[in-house]
């Protein structure tokens, strides 16, 4: 498999963009804020799986597949 060409992820980069832009109504305030919280939610979430992982809990969905495997 080959790796993507920049220009096809700058392709892609350019349409999430568009997408994130359209869905603020143009307004590219709003837009920038929007992703900031988004970023700042996944940051959280992955303190907290980091946090749990040190714990030594292993999410549920990793429980299930070696269930299902064996």
């Amino acid at each position: 498999m080959s790796a993507p060409s920049p220009l096809s992820d700058n392709s892609r980069y350019e349409q999430a963009c568009d997408q994130a832009i359209a869905m603020c109504d143009g307004n590219l305030r709003s837009t920038i804020k929007a992703l900031i919280m988004a970023n700042e939610y996944l940051e959280i979430e992955l303190e907290e799986l980091q946090a749990a992982i040190a714990a030594g809990c292993v999410p549920a969905r990793a429980s299930r597949v070696e269930s299902d495997a064996a």
